[in-house]
């Protein structure tokens, strides 16, 4: 096989230096060592020269210099700017351009969802929906906790846009089970083509010995005054620190008085405020909680190493390195049954409810008290980290590519076909029309797209829904109609409003699906022929569906409105 792969996980400014960076790095060394037969070329992204010395240096005796290439496109490409739209489109040609012109069997994109602050390019299928791609999965946080991260109509539009690219792939290398099971549950990927190749960590997270000098500058350094219980991995709601520092506060005083809580990472002077004014609401002392502040690596494995229990709380991980980098270093350590963390652990009474303060104080004060389980729990997660190693990640990646490899030799026509999700031409009205039925269709279209692939059809001048703005079809009236042939599936969304009006013609000459969500369209119906919008129209449509005894009730009627209340008009819909 011929396998190109796309390295701008490295590279990004916002993935280079944190886990995805440094998975993508690790990962690619890993299948480099264990390709065996297979051919591997690497593509950059010239928009990043500042990476590219210390990628070629990173990979010097892995792989040939020359099968390290260099696209370059016009920027500023990010997203968050919409001036830069054209830049962006003519650089997403360019790329894919690039990685195919070596015929790849298949390109490997180590990180999708890019691009939104910096000029990051990443699409699937632009060129052509020939060339297969793969993409590694880390987590499908953002879309599971949408009211949190995707708040900003930028931000949803960009991630929806990345969402619709990912759906297109052909297999998905999922970083943990639990990441896998997201990508099959909540955008309906195959399961059959979402593979879990797990991760690792790098061979510095280990055993250390630590003299008693090297400790007390280690100490010093951080405001460590007494042993301490060690959380790392970053700031965040889902991270759960709030519920962690309102955990430790239920310790019991003297084991208090015995023990620091240290939050080891970078933290924001507002997130620094905000933490110690949680914990001095929950009566801990000034010294109780230390929060380090930037750590270097050296200084992290020291601290993994002299830690007396490292605790995980978060609420939700793709994967949650930290967990397995302390279990590396010999650290006891106890973490949230949710997500990921409990395949990490792995030992069950070691795990603990995260959304639960009590659970967590107990799980804590029983390490801390309990020596006997505290040195078990050190030892098992020595044996237990033993089961991860980016050579067993990159094997069972290339053993998942092999497998599609040789179903595509056998069936050489359904690559690229076989993750065609049908075309779906979606008919309704959307916001900010003033309609229900616009609201329920920005709803609707996003889960719909799992499915299908979506193009909607309006009849109205703007639309403000961001998920809707970023699908690159809208179409009017007029396209549908002249385009009726493409589309796989028609969908209407019909109402009794005159937001619908322009939905009769159009079923008559095109028949699809109706979701029809008003029984009576008499209101809508007589409308148009008072306004003139359809000559006779009220008439028609009353002798049409009800006979003569209704065109009877209406001419001896003293009311139209108890006409239209009576007769619902709707059976040339239904028909």
């Amino acid at each position: 096989m011929r396998i190109a792969i796309d390295l701008q996980g490295a590279q990004t400014t916002g993935s280079r230096d944190r886990g995805i960076g440094k998975y993508t790095l690790s990962f690619t060394r890993a299948l480099l060592r264990n390709r065996g037969p297979h051919e591997v070329i690497i593509y950059l992204n010239g928009l990043f020269p500042e990476s590219i010395d210390f990628i070629r240096n990173f990979f010097d005796g892995a792989i040939d210099h020359d099968d390290i290439r260099v696209w370059h496109a016009p920027g500023p490409v990010y997203y968050g700017n919409p001036q830069n739209l054209l830049n962006r489109s003519i650089a997403e040609y360019i790329r894919e351009a690039a990685l195919n012109s070596v015929g790849p069997d298949i390109v490997l994109a180590t990180s999708l969802f890019e691009g939104l602050g910096d000029d990051a390019v990443t699409s699937i299928g632009l060129l052509d929906n020939v060339t297969p791609t793969a993409v590694i999965l880390y987590d499908l946080i953002p879309l599971i906790y949408r009211q949190r991260y995707l708040q900003v109509p930028s931000v949803e539009s960009w991630y929806e846009e990345k969402l619709d690219h990912l759906r297109r792939a052909e297999l998905l290398f999922a970083i943990s089970e639990s990441s896998r099971q997201d990508a099959i549950h909540h955008i309906n990927f195959p399961a059959d083509s979402c593979v879990n190749v797990s991760a690792a960590v790098e061979e510095e997270f280990k055993t250390r010995e630590i003299t008693v000098a090297q400790e007390r500058v280690i100490r010093d350094r951080y405001g460590l005054t007494h042993p301490f219980v060690m959380y790392t991995g970053g700031i965040d709601h889902r991270k759960n620190i709030e519920g962690l520092i309102s955990a430790y506060a239920k310790l019991p005083l003297e084991i208090r008085r015995e023990y620091q809580l240290a939050v080891v990472c970078s933290v924001r002077p507002e997130d620094r405020k905000h933490l110690q004014a949680l914990a001095q609401e929950k009566s801990l002392a000034p010294e109780e909680l230390v929060l380090t502040g930037f750590v270097t690596r050296d200084d992290l494995v020291a601290l993994y190493n002299l830690c007396k229990v490292f605790v995980f709380p978060s609420l939700y991980e793709g994967f949650g390195l930290p967990a397995l980098e302390a279990m590396s270093c010999g650290c006891p350590v106890i973490g949230s049954e949710s997500s990921s963390v409990s395949e990490v652990i792995g030992r069950q009474d070691a795990l603990f409810n995260p959304t639960d303060e009590q659970a967590i104080a107990d799980s804590i004060e029983r390490v801390l008290v309990d020596d006997a389980f505290q040195h078990e729990l050190a030892a098992y997660s020595l044996e237990r980290a033993k089961q991860f190693s980016w050579d067993r990640s990159a094997k069972r990646a290339l053993q998942a590519l092999e497998a599609w490899h040789d179903k595509r030799l056998q069936t050489p026509r359904v690559s690229g076909l076989t993750r065609r999700r049908p075309k779906l031409a979606f008919i309704s009205p959307l916001p900010p029309e003033q309609s229900g039925i616009a609201d329920y269709s920005a709803e609707l279209l996003p889960e719909l797209s799992r499915f299908y692939e979506i193009e909607v059809v309006v009849n109205q001048d703007e639309i403000s829904d961001p998920w809707t703005q970023s699908i690159p079809a809208i179409r009017d009236i007029h396209f549908f109609l002249s385009n009726r042939a493409k589309y796989d599936r028609v969908l209407y969304q019909f109402g009794n409003s005159t937001y619908h009006r322009h939905m009769f013609d159009l079923l008559e000459k095109i028949p699809g699906v109706v979701a029809l969500h008003d029984f009576y369209l008499s209101n809508i119906i007589h409308n148009m022929q008072v306004t003139g919008f359809v000559h006779g129209y009220w008439h028609q449509e009353l002798y049409h569906s009800h006979g003569y005894p209704a065109l009877i009730d209406l001419q001896q009627a003293d009311d139209q409105e108890a006409i239209i209340d009576r007769y619902p008009c709707n059976l040339r819909v239904l028909n």
